[in-house]
């Protein structure tokens, strides 16, 4: 959980501010529904909600949200693309056929960018 994000138990204030919007933009991160409101993010648990601030809107700015907000996104289909490039490019150049290629390439860029997407997202969660 983010340092700066605010957990409001159920118990304690069942809460929704009037003109939020459920959204499915934003990691759910295991909850029921989520819930946009200007920059707030408003995930909703069983027990608690979870609130933080983000800092560009994805509704207003998609890409800007993604590189200033979820820059491990980014990272993970960079490192995707990259990696599935090279691995495919290397098997054709080593005579594999194009199917085995094809195949070693999509996998090879499943597991680079699940790599690159967790090795970002444990630097930004250790620096916030």
């Amino acid at each position: 959980m983010p340092r700066d994000e605010i957990v409001v138990p159920k118990e304690l204030r069942e809460f929704m501010l009037e003109g939020a919007k459920e959204t499915f933009l934003g990691q759910k991160n295991g909850a029921k529904k989520q819930y946009r409101y200007g920059n707030l993010h408003i995930r909703e648990y069983d027990d608690k909600f979870l609130v933080h601030t983000d800092k560009i809107d994805p509704r207003k700015d998609p890409l800007g949200h993604l590189l200033f907000d979820s820059p491990e996104v980014v990272v993970g289909l960079a490192f995707a693309l990259f990696g599935g490039w090279q691995i495919g490019k290397l098997l054709l150049k080593n005579n594999k056929s194009k199917k085995s290629a094809l195949s070693f390439g999509l996998l090879s860029s499943v597991i680079t960018g699940y790599i690159g997407y967790t090795a970002t997202k444990k630097i930004k969660n250790y620096l916030e």
